[in-house]
């Protein structure tokens, strides 16, 4: 059991060292370590973990790798993921924060998180790009996305009361969806 846990901590804590840009420049990296390479959750599954964790307090990031080692080793799980994902984060910021005196004004620190930040856009649109691919399946998730998109750049409204406004329009829409599909069956019986 050790072995596992300290296999989902080395796995998190590799994944916390590449986090520029936080959780979602994550995710190509948390899907084909875990997704495809380990396959201890679905591609499915972690975009649902995504989702929670937007709606959930605390990072993104953080959230995932909680979820996916409850998923994977229960509660110990959970925290040896949590410890991985953090770990990195921590070594590195405390380094930054003892030497960020010498490091302020270097250009060459300049340049470096310029390019950082560059990267982490492409990683980002990657993330955006499969999580579209994964969860547009119908003209009701394009319309729901298209809405929170306008929703979001015209009228700036709070993502919270976008993602419960769209939980109860996915619950109500499946629902009537199922109502109907079962009128039709009973009809055509």
């Amino acid at each position: 059991m050790m072995k596992e846990l300290f296999e989902l901590f080395l796995l998190f804590a590799k994944c916390g060292v590449c986090t520029f840009g936080g959780g979602y420049a994550m995710l190509p990296i948390l899907t084909r370590e875990f997704a495809e390479n380990k396959k201890w959750v679905t591609e499915e599954e972690l975009a649902d973990y995504y989702a929670v964790g937007q709606c959930t307090p605390g990072v993104i990031a953080v959230n995932v790798a909680t979820f996916v080692g409850m998923k994977r080793k229960g509660v110990v799980g959970a925290v040896f993921s949590t410890l991985g994902i953090i770990f990195p984060s921590l070594v590195i910021i405390t380094v930054i924060a003892a030497l960020i005196e010498g490091f302020a004004d270097n250009v060459y620190v300049a340049h470096a998180l310029a390019g950082i930040r560059t990267a982490v856009c492409g990683l980002v649109a990657v993330t955006v790009l499969n999580l579209l691919k994964k969860s547009i399946k119908s003209i009701f998730a394009l319309c729901i996305a298209l809405i929170t998109l306008c929703a979001i750049v015209f009228f700036d409204v709070s993502s919270v009361i976008i993602i419960i406004a769209c939980a109860f329009g996915g619950i109500t829409y499946n629902v009537l969806k199922e109502k109907i599909k079962a009128k039709e069956d009973e009809k055509n019986a």
